[in-house]
């Protein structure tokens, strides 16, 4: 009997490990393609039958992307704005989140009124694009950066994990002499760790990828984003190739779809690489911001 059992319980687990290789599978392959895909010749690609590694292996593609100065300057105008804007917003969030979070903190649930309200509700488009005007920030480098320092999502979470904290901590820093600010910089933000790389990766991947700022409220070719070059190629994926490309075509054999890979994988690389130096604190962090509190 016990080892009928043990036979179903094994058959059931290979069952549910081979469903999710599968699931893996399906879900890496795309990723796999586009890199195997931004190291075959473009004409080549075109022709079909690449699959698993690349059939006319080259380097043209990221040749041609680091040739041409709009890739170049896209990829430096999203790297800028996504440290700034990352650190920024954890610096803003943080120090509002540390401020709200005092239970004794007069009018607190007007304030938690208007943030849930903000964070459910907004203006739309044409307010919006108003109100940037009326500041200034249209066509310039800070639209990216000033409008998103302050998350309504992640100051929530932030509020519950600080009220968190041991309120110990606070009160023999206090008796120690300690100001508001010693005890936030050197106290509060050391302790919080989890939920700060919890909000510095949504935060940094949601800079990254933004791409819809850069193509309303900037006119400026320099200012472009790396993600936006990425949409406009895709827009463009069945016109002519650009200028550099043309004049290139012919002996390198690089396509407009060869150059979309190849800027979807310098795209994805530092996602990559920042992800598992953060991933350890993600789980832990959200969960102790959203759940607890």
């Amino acid at each position: 009997m016990l080892k009928s059992q043990r036979q179903k319980d094994l058959v059931f687990d290979s069952v549910i490990y081979a469903a999710l290789f599968i699931i893996m599978l399906t879900m890496l392959y795309p990723f796999y393609y586009v890199l195997i895909a931004s190291f075959n010749k473009g004409s080549d690609s075109l022709l079909g039958g690449v699959y698993l590694w690349p059939r006319n292996f080259t380097l043209e593609n990221y040749r041609m992307f680091m040739d041409d100065p709009k890739w170049v300057r896209a990829f430096l105008v999203s790297v800028l704005r996504t440290v700034s804007g990352t650190l920024l917003g954890l610096l803003l969030t943080s120090i509002v989140a540390y401020g709200l979070s005092h239970r004794d903190l007069l009018f607190s649930k007007v304030y938690f009124t208007v943030i849930v309200f903000a964070m459910y509700f907004s203006g739309g488009l044409i307010p919006y694009y108003v109100v940037l005007r009326s500041l200034g920030l249209l066509n310039s480098f800070a639209v990216y950066i000033v409008p998103s320092m302050l998350s309504t999502f992640f100051l929530l979470i932030a509020i519950s994990f600080f009220r968190e904290i041991p309120g110990e901590l606070k009160e023999s820093a206090h008796m120690d002499g300690a100001g508001e600010l010693t005890i936030f910089f050197r106290i509060i933000l050391p302790v919080s760790t989890p939920v700060l790389a919890t909000m510095a990766l949504f935060m940094g991947v949601g800079q990254w990828n933004s791409w819809l700022d850069s193509a309303y409220f900037v006119q400026s070719e320099e200012l472009r984003t790396l993600a936006f070059r990425m949409m406009e190629v895709i827009n463009k994926s069945n016109s002519p190739m650009d200028s550099i490309a043309v004049a290139n075509s012919a002996s390198a054999g690089v396509t407009s779809f060869s150059l979309q890979v190849t800027s979807m994988v310098v795209s994805i690389v530092p996602i990559i690489c920042v992800y598992p130096f953060l991933q350890k604190y993600f789980v832990h962090g959200i969960m102790l911001g959203s759940v607890k509190g």
